[in-house]
């Protein structure tokens, strides 16, 4: 379970009542609450189109990672691999950029998204807007932390599903390169 991440993210329309939203959440008692912006610049390899999986250089205030992550039909269970960069060295782009050369990218994209983050010691439930270019999405997702297993891991989600309103609603099957870079990953 250390490399993987299972998580279910909800697609939101206009309709979609933040502030409601905002509430329920709080109400469970978070042990921690952020708003930031975060730069993700992805990148996709010969190797990666073949094995499956997109390399994510992630830089914000909070945190500095260079990450791999599958590329799944469906992205609720997926491998994650993440590299702590850390803070001491600033945003370290041209450093990715170069090495992440020496790979051979076959493409890359960078998202901008502005999260909420509510942290619970079991789960970490993010609200954000997602743009790339002239793209964009809003979405909830629900990421369950320290489970002992999938089972578990889903069980965590029902509940915070649940507590929040978005029991029985439809998930994306989408990754959000996937959303917001549709087909250039395939």
């Amino acid at each position: 379970m250390q490399f993987k991440e299972i998580e279910h993210k909800f697609i939101l329309d206009d309709t979609f009542n933040l502030a409601g939203f905002r509430a329920q959440v709080e109400a469970l008692g978070p042990v921690r609450t952020f708003a930031l912006r975060v730069r993700d610049r992805y990148y996709l390899t010969e190797h990666g189109r073949l094995g499956r999986y997109v390399i994510r250089h992630r830089y914000d205030e909070d945190m500095h990672h260079l990450t791999i992550k599958a590329l799944k039909a469906d992205p609720e269970v997926r491998d994650e691999i993440n590299l702590d960069l850390g803070q001491h060295a600033g945003d370290q782009a041209a450093t990715v950029d170069a090495f992440v050369a020496r790979l051979g990218v076959a493409w890359s994209g960078t998202i901008l998204k502005d999260i909420e983050v509510w942290e619970f010691p079991t789960c970490e439930v993010v609200h954000y807007g997602a743009f790339a270019g002239d793209q964009s999405v809003r979405c909830v997702e629900f990421e369950a932390v320290g489970a002992a297993s999938e089972d578990e891991a889903r069980e965590v989600l029902e509940h915070y599903e649940r507590a929040t309103g978005f029991a029985g609603a439809e998930r994306s099957r989408q990754s959000v390169v996937d959303l917001l870079f549709p087909g250039d990953l395939d």
